[in-house]
């Protein structure tokens, strides 16, 4: 099966800085993308602005959600778009509170239902990243909480599948290889892993707290980490793949840096601001992208969905012109890693606009 381009719905425009899923729907299909990760941020927009029910604090109503989910799914076949997953389902797995952990297993029948509307089979949950004092450091509990969702899953109609990604500034599981150990005590089928060439290299080979941006011994840990994926992974457990690529920054992320939070590890700082597409050194892209990236199509074999994750202070940004300046950004840099890595894909390389769809 050849590789097919897919984006997150949140990389093309934040919904709060005005950028409708209606527009960035147009811009991903006009540059050839084949299918969407759904933000839930977007489904919770759509939901809004279709509901005629006053805004609530916890959100639009079930039947809302539903029911944008059904005109999510309409507006996306009008373009030839697939819902690749519904993402994020955040802030689950090794909770001590553990009615919240009951809360947010009530949560996910709803998320299962929203899948089902969005014809898709995967929701994809980011390994947790609240504060210490939140997540358990125990790893029978993490893998323990993870098996309920995958058994929840496997008893839908049609059965849905889990995603689960490390992320580089994540509590507990923020290595691929400790991700990776986690799917495999699961043992589900329908429990695999996302791989992520950023968070993957965010957490190995960069530090924006660091003057040269890297950690010490980056490229040896790099070509250790490709080798155990090639020998380690089941490539079968690879539900989807991400590839972007990071900015350098010119002065550490420290306090008094513009992009410093105190409440945010500097990782998910820079990773909120400063992801880019492959391939953009203009733009000070600087990670080795092309290895890893290299290691899923070639080392494990990975064919399948590709999406372009993107988190970038662009997206934050007004004007109409933001949607279709980082799809044709994202298209532009999927060319190049189809050429740098002769990667078979489906459907033609668009680099120059298309006429988009209506509804």
């Amino acid at each position: 099966m050849p590789s097919k381009l897919a984006i997150s719905s949140m990389s093309l425009g934040r919904c709060f800085a005005g950028h409708s899923l209606h527009s960035k729907l147009d811009a991903a299909q006009r540059y050839g993308y084949l299918g969407i990760e759904l933000f839930y941020e977007d489904l919770v927009d759509v939901a809004e602005n279709l509901s005629n029910e006053p805004p609530s604090p916890e959100g639009p109503f079930v039947e809302a959600q539903i029911a944008a989910a059904r005109h999510i799914l309409l507006m996306c076949q009008a373009r030839g778009l697939e819902v690749v997953c519904l993402q994020p389902f955040m802030h689950y797995d090794g909770l001590n509170d553990r009615t919240e952990h009951v809360r947010r297993l009530e949560k996910l029948a709803l998320w299962i239902e929203l899948a089902h509307e969005l014809q898709t089979d995967i929701i994809q949950i980011p390994a947790n990243f609240l504060p210490a004092d939140q997540v358990s450091d125990n790893l029978d509990l993490i893998v323990s909480d993870l098996c309920k969702v995958a058994d929840i899953g496997a008893r839908a109609l049609p059965p849905i599948r889990f995603a689960y990604e490390s992320l580089c500034w994540s509590t507990r599981v923020d290595l691929w290889e400790r991700c990776w150990d986690v799917v495999q005590r699961v043992d589900r089928p329908n429990f695999g892993i996302c791989l992520d060439t950023f968070n993957i290299l965010g957490r190995i080979y960069a530090d924006p707290t660091s003057p040269s941006g890297r950690t010490p011994n980056a490229k040896e840990a790099v070509m250790k980490s490709i080798a155990n994926m090639v020998s380690r992974v089941d490539v079968s457990k690879v539900f989807y793949v991400q590839v972007v690529d990071a900015e350098r920054l010119s002065k550490p992320l420290l306090p008094g840096h513009p992009y410093y939070n105190p409440e945010q590890p500097a990782r998910m700082s820079w990773s909120r601001n400063c992801r880019l597409f492959y391939g953009e050194t203009e733009y000070g892209a600087y990670l080795p992208v092309k290895e890893v990236a290299r290691a899923f199509f070639h080392g494990i074999g990975f064919e399948g969905w590709v999406s372009l994750e993107l988190f970038n202070r662009r997206m934050s940004e007004e004007g109409p012109e933001v949607p279709e300046e980082l799809a044709m950004r994202g298209a532009i840099s999927w060319a190049k890693l189809v050429r740098d890595l002769k990667i078979p894909v489906e459907g033609p390389l668009v680099t120059t606009p298309r006429v988009s769809a209506s509804l």
